[in-house]
């Protein structure tokens, strides 16, 4: 596994392998991450600028595309008055 930094100010010990405070991982087709011990993403295909992923996780995780998840924190119902 390869970790990756960007920039001058990522050379620092303390921003190694970290983007704007997101770790960059590098993956093969095939390979994959684990995620809390709990939470696998694969990466199941390359074409261009697209990749597919597969995520193994448990039942009760939520997974949501981002745009899918912006939409759903807009429309949840106002939280009642105390």
């Amino acid at each position: 596994m390869r970790i990756l930094g960007y920039g001058a100010k990522f050379n620092t010990p303390r921003y190694q392998g970290r983007e704007n405070g997101m770790l960059v991982l590098t993956r093969k087709l095939g390979q994959s991450i684990m995620i809390d011990d709990k939470i696998e993403i694969v990466v199941l295909e390359v074409r261009g600028e697209q990749v597919r992923l597969g995520i193994r996780a448990p039942k009760d995780v939520t997974v949501h595309r981002m745009e899918v998840y912006t939409l759903i924190q807009g429309e949840e119902p106002a939280k009642p008055e105390a």
